[in-house]
């Protein structure tokens, strides 16, 4: 649970939509705790998706025409800082491992991704009060990908320009290069396996992935021990061989 003397207390996943974030997140959650390392699962949602069913409810196409861009931009800034305070606030009380599904980082491609950019610099005024997870994962996926699991799941809606345009503002956020990239269009299991070879040095060797499966970059897989070869078998007793002209070998057995 600790890499040096630093104590891994925060984790955040994100990525857009139909990414895996959710299960990646419990399932993270699930095997810190299992390791003896009590961790707690934190969904910090910004409501966007309450607000849209709730413009739905009352005959609207959306959000935006409920509030307007800048209302859904507020709302949603307001409601992500609110869940994460709670978030961080209730792992530092109980010394758990925060294991963030979404943090402040998710909240500035929304509002690039609605074209806001002057709301950006407020909110990064307010979330500044945050600290930066120790290890931040974007669980990287096609957006027709992930609007395929979206469509699949059938929970709710995302269009594509939506999705294309979060996966681009992911890229081009400041943080980006501090972000370890997962390839996130594998099974759930593989990504799993990525998240947590990464996170090899801070977890116990009995919740290591399987080194012979796939690993994250910058993490070496442990060695397998290769079973002992079997003994020779015992040497014939006091053969000789003699060559004959033709160039085959016969066996002589030697008198006593």
């Amino acid at each position: 649970m600790r890499r040096g003397r630093a104590r891994l207390r925060t984790v955040a996943l994100i990525g857009i939509d139909g990414s895996g974030k959710t299960t990646q997140a419990h399932r993270l959650a699930d095997a810190l705790t299992a390791a003896g390392r009590p961790a707690a699962y934190r969904r910090n949602a910004s409501g966007r998706r309450w607000l849209g069913r709730l413009a739905h409810r009352l005959g609207l196409p959306d959000a935006q025409r409920l509030v307007g861009r800048d209302g859904v931009l507020a709302v949603e800034s307001v409601l992500r800082w609110l869940a994460i305070a709670v978030a961080l606030l209730s792992c530092l009380l109980t010394g758990r491992t925060a294991v963030m599904d979404r943090y402040s980082a998710c909240q500035y491609v929304s509002i690039r991704a609605h074209g806001g950019h002057r709301w950006e610099r407020l909110a990064r005024a307010g979330y500044r009060l945050f600290p930066t997870p120790q290890v931040t994962f974007l669980l990287a996926v096609d957006p027709a990908v992930a609007y395929q699991r979206i469509e699949e799941r059938g929970t709710d809606h995302e269009s594509m320009g939506w999705l294309t345009a979060a996966d681009t503002a992911y890229r081009t956020l400041p943080e980006y290069p501090s972000f370890v990239l997962v390839d996130a269009g594998r099974s759930a299991e593989e990504v799993t396996e990525q998240i947590q070879a990464h996170l090899a040095t801070w977890l116990p060797d009995d919740v290591h992935p399987d080194p012979s499966r796939g690993s994250s970059e910058g993490s070496a897989p442990t060695a397998v021990p290769q079973p002992a070869p079997p003994p020779a078998p015992p040497a014939a007793p006091a053969q000789e061989r003699a060559g004959r002209g033709d160039g085959a070998s016969l066996l002589v057995q030697a008198r006593p």
